[in-house]
């Protein structure tokens, strides 16, 4: 995969990661953290997968799976280095299934299911050319 296509797929799963993030910064301000982890956790895959019908429809440069590996470990990594480092200063957010380990999980199942149905819709005739040839690498 050349730069450009490796930009877009980091533009989508960024897309997607600061829809997450502005979703916990409003909730934190008018809901208690436990109401505001479960809105997140809903919201995450419903972001992922708009994102993903986007980003399949349009550009397709990766197959579902590598797009939701892709989307999940940008995520990862900026809820690491961003959020828990240099945000909150501490590591305790990755100790909470609610806050981390499901909406990761949901994500990923999100991107991978999202990105098979584009395949399958477009199979039908509907699908451009960039996802017809979706490949890693």
């Amino acid at each position: 995969m050349n730069a450009r296509k490796s930009m877009t797929v980091l533009a989508a799963a960024f897309v997607g990661w600061l829809l997450c993030f502005a979703t916990m910064g409003v909730a934190r301000a008018v809901l208690s953290m436990d109401q505001a982890l479960v809105v997140h956790a809903i919201a995450a895959p419903i972001f992922f997968a708009a994102v993903s019908v986007v980003y399949f429809s349009r550009f397709g440069h990766t197959s579902p799976l590598a797009t939701a590996a892709i989307f999940v470990a940008f995520v990862i990594a900026m809820d690491f280095f961003v959020v828990a480092l240099l945000i909150i200063r501490s590591l305790d957010m990755f100790a909470s299934l609610i806050g981390t380990w499901i909406p990761f999980g949901l994500i990923f199942a999100s991107t991978y299911l999202t990105g098979q149905y584009v395949a399958k819709r477009g199979a039908r005739g509907r699908e451009p050319a960039a996802v017809r040839g979706a490949q890693v690498g």
